[in-house]
């Protein structure tokens, strides 16, 4: 909507707007967490199923750290600070009316991780996250780091078409 000398008002969210990011989160709450009690049970020993060659293959790695296995020894910290932007991006996505699916991907890839921080060894908040999707060239990640990264980058394409124009 325009309003006064080109100014971008944005229209209210409606109670459908929000719902659907809920729905969003929750579905991919569902498919992270679903996917990882997958893998804790067809992957542990050491377990490897081949997708591609050596390229694409499925393997569990339980990650103590932040994304790519950084900060191992950090696990509080990180699962502190996930929360938090968590719980910010959430508040935002329910105060802005932008694409609820983008923001349903972030806040439900948070909650994934969130939730294996607070539920799995060694104790809460302190809980290894489950990776097992690897790649050659890149690290071993989970459906919540890939619905966050998705869902990230379309925010910054959507920025970058907005100052486009």
């Amino acid at each position: 909507m325009q309003e006064g000398r080109g100014a971008q008002v944005a229209p209210p969210q409606t109670t459908r707007t929000k719902l659907g990011l809920i729905g969003f989160a929750l579905a991919v709450v569902v498919v992270d967490q679903t996917s990882k009690a997958w893998a804790v049970s067809a992957l542990s020993g050491g377990r490897r199923i081949p997708i591609i060659g050596e390229i694409f293959d499925l393997r569990l790695v339980l990650n103590p750290g932040s994304a790519f296995g950084l900060f191992p020894g950090s696990t509080s910290f990180i699962a502190l600070a996930s929360a938090a932007i968590t719980v910010a991006v959430t508040v935002w996505a329910f105060r802005d009316p932008a694409v609820p699916a983008i923001l349903g991907l972030v806040i439900g890839g948070g909650a994934g991780n969130l939730i294996d921080r607070a539920v799995r060894a060694p104790g809460f908040g302190r809980g290894h996250v489950v990776d097992f999707i690897y790649l050659s060239f890149w690290p071993t990640f989970n459906f919540a780091d890939a619905a966050i990264c998705v869902g990230v980058g379309l925010m910054l394409l959507g920025a970058i078409r907005e100052e486009r124009l």
